[in-house]
């Protein structure tokens, strides 16, 4: 079958590979769609031995189900599924919770991240990471398992803060940002506000449920002040999915006393927090801030419930197997709006 995989650190060629075949309690999937996400540039950009090499990449994966494993049962040949990209322990205390993104065995890892992934036309997955998704088009439910999952998730861990006529921000409208401005705008009463320094992002966001656009530039946390008011208020909850230094910055320079920052972007910046009474502090007093990663099963069953719903529908740019690596190039560039979706 043909793959996209990272051979070395940094490369990425379309190989031919044996179809892999499902071991006990595992599925093989045909592939429908996979999103090409910014941690996998992360990955590609890693030093030698952070991954393996060589594996297919692909973390976002939809398809229908192939062929069973031995001792699966509940799942038959065709069955449109999505996939479930965390592989935890099962026994730790995170795991035994449901909360598999906090497994304490496990390093980081999953399927497309330490085991080969789905920018391949087959991918075999443990049956137990498999969800249904129904009639929900592949090329939807697949960017749903991540750029939907994680703001999800983010959004759940704020969601106490998120009171009806309180305000959220959400930087960077990309894959996972135009996802957090639908979420707020499906499951919350609050008035949302996005920050790019894209135009095209920007209406993105305002097609998407956003009451208000900010460009991100020198003058970006006194725009949103006008809106949300001076400190010590301001926005309830502050979501930075790109987390560079420049946009770090701005959301602890927005965000209200007692409110919520959630840092989503792995962009690599520093934010700064040092407890002081004689100055300003750096992040205002009783201020939380949480570093989610990915989410749970039962999480990523509600967002495809969403998504059923045509409530959180994904903005896809779509690309043939052959064309992944031209795809990734666009993403370092910043050229791709919403999310790249690779079709085998």
């Amino acid at each position: 079958m043909r793959a996209v995989r990272m051979t070395a650190p940094g490369v990425l060629e379309q190989v031919e590979v044996p179809t892999p075949t499902p071991g006990p309690g595992e599925v093989l999937v045909r592939v429908g769609a996979v999103g090409a996400c910014h941690s996998d540039l992360h990955i590609l950009d890693a030093p030698p031995g952070a991954f393996p090499t060589p594996i297919t990449l692909g973390h976002e994966i939809a398809g229908t189900v192939d062929t069973l494993g031995d001792g699966v049962t509940g799942w038959s040949a065709g069955e449109r599924v999505a996939v479930y990209g965390i592989i935890g322990c099962g026994t730790c205390r995170g795991c035994l919770r449901g909360l598999e993104n906090q497994c304490r065995t496990v390093p980081l890892g999953g399927i497309g991240l330490s085991r080969d992934g789905g920018l391949a036309e087959h991918v075999v997955v443990p049956a137990s990471r498999l969800l249904p998704v129904g009639d929900l088009a592949v090329t939807q439910a697949a960017p749903l398992t991540d750029a939907g999952l994680t703001p999800y998730h983010a959004i759940e861990l704020a969601r106490p803060a998120l009171r009806p006529g309180t305000s959220a921000v959400v930087i960077g409208i990309g894959g996972l940002g135009h996802m957090a401005v639908q979420i707020l705008a499906a499951t919350t009463a609050v008035r949302i506000i996005a920050v790019d320094s894209n135009v095209a992002a920007l209406d993105l966001a305002t097609r998407v449920g956003a009451h208000h656009v900010v460009p991100a530039g020198p003058d970006t946390v006194d725009r949103i002040r006008e809106l949300v008011g001076p400190a010590p208020d301001g926005a309830d909850v502050v979501i930075d999915c790109v987390g560079v230094d420049a946009t770090l910055a701005t959301a602890r320079g927005v965000v209200a006393t007692g409110g919520r920052l959630l840092l989503v972007g792995l962009g690599g910046g520093t934010m700064p927090v040092r407890p002081v009474a004689d100055a300003p502090p750096t992040v205002p007093f009783e201020t939380s801030v949480t570093v989610p990663f990915w989410g749970t099963r039962a999480e990523l069953q509600e967002v495809i419930a969403l998504g059923r719903a045509g409530l959180l529908t994904a903005d896809v740019q779509t690309f043939p197997l052959d064309r992944a690596p031209e795809a990734y190039d666009l993403l370092r560039a910043g050229e791709i709006h919403g999310r790249a979706v690779i079709v085998p």
